[in-house]
């Protein structure tokens, strides 16, 4: 596996990419990762790592790079008053942009994965653009709510134009899950292919390890999901291959 930052420029401002290369000649299937809200630290970088160990090249763009990598728990709460949805859909398309330029890439095959915001900003790139195969959410708060003078990702269900699946714990508060369940109902009365899985005893952040919250048995049914959900969309990767959490 090769590691590497890259840089993208975008509204004049420079976003890191932490990019996670599979060994071997390639092209590889894509998937870009989106991070949780403390940016790409230790959790969306270990992430990235597993997309490669499946056999993906991952890529997690830095969503804060208008404001800078947060550095305290305060400074990770003040940027929820910043965040927009037209920054988010510009740096995926940045994003999409150095994928496209990348000869281990294969992006005609381009999936995304996303957790806590992230999940939410999977949903967003399914809905609001038409780049991807395959969506998955793990645990994404706030789809309902605006980011900016865009409509919530919620609200452009109609427009979903890929498959999502979604992961959430039963004790979570931010999503509820009895709104990912109205969601995955409007999804169904849409016609839009969908699977949402729930996992009982589980809080936000369960996949995350090293917290109290951290739920082994949930991380290792979900990511095995997700893994055969990307080999079912994307090609390219062996179903049910789960690197170790970090």
């Amino acid at each position: 596996m090769k590691i590497s930052w890259e840089t993208a420029t975008v509204d004049g401002s420079a976003m890191g990419l932490y990019l996670s290369q599979p060994d071997g000649p390639g092209p590889f299937p894509a998937v870009i990762v989106a991070q949780n809200q403390d940016g790409v630290a230790a959790f969306t970088q270990e992430m990235t790592r597993r997309i490669a160990a499946a056999g993906y090249l991952g890529i997690a763009p830095q969503f804060y790079h208008r404001e800078g990598e947060p550095k305290t728990p305060e400074e990770t709460a003040g940027f929820k008053n910043t965040r927009r949805d037209v920054n988010v859909l510009n740096d995926l398309n940045a994003t999409i942009n150095f994928l496209k330029g990348c000869a281990n890439a294969d992006t005609s095959r381009l999936g995304v994965v996303g957790f806590c915001m992230g999940g939410r900003i999977a949903f967003l790139a399914a809905a609001a653009t038409r780049s991807f195969k395959a969506a998955v959410d793990f645990y994404g708060g706030g789809t309902y709510q605006q980011w900016g003078d865009r409509p919530a990702p919620a609200a452009l269900a109609a427009d979903v134009s890929c498959p999502i699946q979604g992961h959430f714990g039963e004790l979570d508060k931010n999503p509820p899950p009895d709104e990912m369940r109205r969601l995955g109902a409007e999804l169904t009365r849409l016609g839009k292919a969908h699977e949402f899985f729930y996992y009982a005893d589980a809080p936000h952040g369960f996949n995350r390890s090293g917290w109290k919250g951290y739920r082994p048995e949930a991380d290792e049914i979900s990511w095995a999901r997700t893994l055969e959900f990307f080999a079912r969309h994307l090609g390219g990767a062996a179903a049910g291959k789960v690197a170790a959490a970090g």
